[in-house]
């Protein structure tokens, strides 16, 4: 809870805010007002149980929390726990005006969705989804176990930053901003990811050549040259060609699984691949 505040909400409340908030974040979005709809639907009944006495806050505490928000809905359970207690706060008394509460989040919904979107999704997920992957084509049961234990701790991580953005206030994501380790952990977290991603490159991506080339009377393997110079060439290749070509190309994963698929296609029918 808020130190030094006077307590109106229960653990319980909090954390009912906080499910309320994971069921609905990414399903509710919408271009005018993104994640606003979901935001406001999950502290409702926050808002109904601090001004129940309050008409007339009641309505303006719904309208505040239905302007525009986006961030990784994760790690924007700090956002909301910093909000719930500035709320709790506000009810019982504290000058806090409406404005404050609005640019917290506004302030703070960028660089969260930006630690959160590159911690947890762009590299944590990704290595669970390509382990989860790599079991999963040898039919082990891993690869579904791999992606409901990243959910779990997904879960089980927003739940702790929705009690701590509580308890703290609003200098709690301050704190995690400021402290110089977050940028320790993903920088450590995209090493082991681009390792991982290297590795399991190495073991999914399958391509090979049958392509045989007779020079007076002696037979040359293309596939057998390459292994001797280096194993795994040509997917080596592959895979930096798809990086090339996303990275400065800019060209969408769409577009490019069409062209894979094309060049596949093009290269058995002439026996190259």
């Amino acid at each position: 809870m808020p130190d030094n505040k006077k307590t109106l909400l229960t653990k319980k409340d909090v954390t009912n805010t906080y499910i309320r908030w994971w069921w609905t974040a990414e399903v509710s979005n919408s271009f005018e007002r993104m994640q606003a709809l979901a935001y406001g639907a999950s502290i409702a009944p926050i808002i109904d149980k601090l001004y129940k006495d309050n008409e007339d806050e009641r309505i303006k505490g719904l309208k505040r929390h239905l302007a525009f928000f986006n961030t990784q809905a994760i790690w924007g359970a700090l956002i909301m726990g910093t909000t719930v207690a500035m709320e709790e706060q506000r009810a019982a008394g504290e000058k806090i005006p409406e404005e404050m509460i609005t640019s917290i989040k506004t302030g703070l919904m960028g660089p969260l969705a930006g630690v959160g979107d590159s911690l947890d999704f762009g590299t944590v997920m990704t290595i669970f989804d390509s382990l989860a992957a790599s079991f999963a084509t040898a039919g082990n049961f891993l690869g579904a176990a791999l992606i409901v234990l990243f959910n779990a701790l997904h879960f089980m991580l927003g739940y702790f930053f929705m009690h701590l953005g509580y308890r703290e206030g609003k200098k709690s994501i301050v704190e995690v901003l400021e402290s110089g380790r977050i940028n320790t952990i993903i920088q450590t977290a995209g090493m082991l990811g681009m390792f991982m991603m290297g590795a399991l490159s190495a073991n999914m991506v399958r391509l090979s050549t049958p392509l045989e080339f007779d020079f007076a009377g002696s037979v040359i393997n293309v596939q057998s040259t390459l292994d001797s110079i280096v194993p795994g060439l040509l997917p080596l290749g592959a895979v930096l060609s798809v990086y090339w070509a996303m990275k400065y190309k800019k060209i969408s994963l769409s577009k490019l699984m069409i062209i894979l698929t094309v060049i596949a296609l093009v290269g058995s029918f002439f026996k190259v691949f």
